[in-house]
């Protein structure tokens, strides 16, 4: 919702207008229908352009980005009941992120992994919802693995959303291909050439179907409180409890020294990020917004706050380094101030990790947060109540027909 009004997605909406199908399916958030390929990859698009996404924190893929995009297009195609659309998004989720297990150690430097592994979910969510069977579920995740695709190097700008949105639209189209007896290699995951081979140097299988039935992979996934690279979440956290308990305000700031697991130096080392995209891989951004604004969300990750000149100087004073003795859930943050003091919050859990979980009314509260300008409080709180029905919904559209101003 918060991501529908984002200009990503006016460039998209606009770029898609003459090559569009008929109008099968809601663009969520805004007033906008098309066919049900193009609202999986806007939706998906629109899912994570803010970095707001939900995360499976062990492998950083963003699960629901494939998987409910994909689903909540197809499901305004045909009838499907809030519980068939839950089972549905359950299998996709943990397909995606036991693929992911099996090669997330040897990825994540060069690939976005929602791009690659998050494909296969979104074609075996819809897959399942098509009812597809075995030979037909078996091409619909080998041409998920021909479509596998996302490159790191798109951080920062509009692509790395469109990355998310091509695997939920990918996925789709795998499904709804293999559902007319297209066929792809059943070897694609394992084969000699296949996706695990081509994708990662070195791969452990064994994750894939390790307690397959018995543990699933959606309990371990999170939701962020922040806007931004989920790595750079504990030193955001840090800056804003140094501003609320010892009352730190830019002007009192010599400089800020961050300390953080090696991941975060790594993915979100950008010093001066150039725009609002760039910013949320920033470190010394997200601590100079945290202390000045005392949050971290949409609105601080804009052109905007990226040259407001009290965040940049504060950017400018902000220093990290990294301790391989951090989890990645931690972070330190030192304030030297002006007059000589030294103050100091360190985050050992942040909050929006599995340890310390959002709570149920913090979810209300970012989902009416980012309906703001869109809905209207009312509709919010509907979408909210409608969301949280779905087991019971006779119809899952529902959820796409709540979501439209």
């Amino acid at each position: 919702m918060g991501g529908a009004r984002h200009e990503t997605i006016d460039r998209a909406l606009a770029a898609i207008a003459p090559i569009s199908g008929p109008a099968q399916a809601s663009v969520l958030g805004r007033c906008e229908r098309t066919d049900i390929a193009h609202a999986a990859l806007v939706n998906g698009m629109s899912a994570h352009v803010l970095d707001f996404d939900d995360t499976h924190l062990r492998t950083l893929l963003h699960p629901s980005v494939p998987a409910a995009s994909a689903l909540l297009a197809l499901a305004e195609r045909q009838t499907m009941s809030g519980a068939e659309f839950l089972h549905a998004f359950v299998l996709g989720v943990e397909i995606e992120c036991r693929i992911a297990n099996a090669i997330y150690f040897a990825h994540n430097t060069d690939w976005y992994i929602t791009g690659t592994a998050g494909v296969c979910g979104a074609a075996a969510a819809a897959g399942k919802a098509l009812g597809l069977a075995e030979r037909e579920f078996a091409s619909a995740i080998g041409l998920a693995c021909a479509q596998a695709a996302g490159m790191r190097e798109m951080a920062g700008t509009m692509a790395k959303s469109f990355i998310h949105g091509r695997a939920a639209q990918n996925g789709l189209l795998a499904a709804l291909l293999a559902q007319q007896g297209f066929t792809g290699a059943e070897s694609a995951l394992e084969g000699g050439h296949g996706f695990f081979k081509v994708m990662a140097q070195r791969s452990d299988l064994s994750r894939i179907v390790s307690g397959l039935g018995e543990t699933f992979e959606i309990a371990l996934n999170t939701y962020k409180p922040y806007a931004c690279g989920v790595v750079a979440h504990p030193a955001i956290e840090a800056c804003i409890r140094l501003r609320e308990a010892h009352g730190v305000r830019p002007d009192d700031v010599e400089r800020i020294e961050l300390e953080v697991h090696p991941k975060a130096l790594e993915l979100a080392g950008i010093q001066s990020p150039p725009t609002g995209l760039k910013s949320k891989w920033s470190l010394y951004h997200s601590a100079a917004v945290a202390l000045v604004d005392g949050a971290a969300g949409e609105h601080q990750y804009t052109d905007a706050r990226v040259h407001d000149p009290v965040v940049a100087r504060l950017r400018q004073r902000t220093q990290a380094r990294t301790n391989p003795d951090y989890a990645d859930v931690e972070a330190r943050a030192t304030c030297r101030l002006k007059d000589g003091r030294a103050v100091v919050q360190h985050v050992e859990k942040v909050i929006g990790s599995r340890e310390r979980p959002m709570s149920d009314r913090d979810l209300d509260a970012k989902v009416a947060g980012l309906c703001a300008g869109i809905l209207s409080p009312q509709k919010a709180i509907a979408l909210i109540e409608t969301c949280r029905a779905l087991p019971a919904l006779p119809d899952a559209a529902a959820i796409a027909r709540a979501a439209v101003p």
